[in-house]
């Protein structure tokens, strides 16, 4: 049944709902995506999916981290596959080594002089990182890892549950036991220095024990929802754990600025994952063409207001 494209109407004093309700009101284009966005997670929220978030792109640099963390806290998100960047950069904030913007430079050559590195237009001084091998290396001596290879996954419980630090995704996970999977742990910072603790004391990684607790996780999910940040390796890490299980994913969101044409995966579209099984045929999905740092606080504060005033942990009774 068509429907009428109404003019959008912006007032003073909007809360973020109303002005996500107006961009539906409009329904085409990027509004009318965002403002599916927020309808697709009230719906995962409302039917208590188990909802998956995949994670990629310089989210932690962007100041996104507090964000995730309260998703995390307010049962918002049951599983995170991220990259060892964004986990990086987390546990670098919660040891107190701060990211900075409007650092002045006339090249990237004197920034490296500076000892600062550059991410677009976010800065990182060379003392973060040896505040982050300072701590982490402090944290995994008081894990026990002789008798047996620990999974990333399990490693970042026993670093989170060390953390005190209330905007930490890590920190906010192992509290309320939310796996966090890395798939492409070595890919990182994160997996350098875990690689240097272990040339000196007994630390084996267990890799292929995630990829089977994700799939045993989405086995058994039964209603379940993806939230896709961006794409790459948490992306599919995600959607293959579906591979093998039941059912496909019943509710899908992607926020992504990359195009399907080329053929990667960050680009693909999510018509395209039903041909594989990862998402069911009558799948609920949206891809949001925009820039996450924008998009995904909108679309988390539109649907945190909806749910305001529900059962506990933000959802319906």
């Amino acid at each position: 049944m068509r429907k009428k494209i109404v003019d959008m109407k912006i007032g003073p004093n909007m809360t973020a709902n109303e002005v996500i309700n107006q961009l539906g009101e409009s329904g085409v284009f990027g509004a009318g995506r965002v403002w599916r966005a927020c309808d697709i997670l009230e719906k995962m929220a409302r039917n208590r999916a188990r909802v998956f978030l995949g994670l990629a792109g310089a989210m932690v640099p962007a100041g996104m981290r507090r964000i995730i963390a309260d998703m995390i806290r307010q049962g918002t998100i049951e599983v995170l596959v991220s990259t060892g960047a964004n986990i990086t950069h987390d546990l670098m904030c919660s040891f107190g080594a701060g990211q900075w913007r409007d650092v002045s430079h006339s090249s990237d050559a004197e920034l490296k002089d500076r000892g600062i590195s550059r991410i677009y237009d976010s800065f990182i001084e060379e003392e973060a990182f040896e505040i982050f091998e300072k701590k982490m290396f402090e944290i995994f001596s008081t894990i026990d890892t002789d008798d047996r290879p620990i999974t990333p996954s399990d490693l970042l419980r026993e670093v989170g549950a060390r953390i005190s630090d209330e905007s930490s995704i890590v920190g906010t996970a192992a509290s309320v036991d939310v796996p966090i999977f890395v798939p492409a742990f070595v890919d990182s910072i994160l997996g350098m220095q875990t690689l240097f603790y272990s040339q000196t004391h007994p630390l084996q990684i267990d890799v292929l024990g995630d990829l089977k607790r994700i799939i045993d996780i989405s086995c058994t999910a039964g209603t379940s929802g993806a939230i896709l940040v961006g794409g790459g390796v948490p992306k599919n890490f995600i959607l293959q754990s579906k591979l093998v299980a039941p059912r496909g994913f019943d509710y899908l969101v992607q926020i992504t600025t990359d195009r399907p044409d080329p053929g990667g995966l960050s680009g693909a579209t999510l018509d395209e994952a039903i041909s594989w099984g990862k998402a069911n045929p009558g799948s609920e999905k949206v891809t949001v063409y925009g820039d996450a740092t924008i998009v995904l606080p909108l679309v988390v504060a539109s649907v945190r207001e909806r749910l305001d005033g529900d059962g506990p942990e933000g959802r319906s009774k």
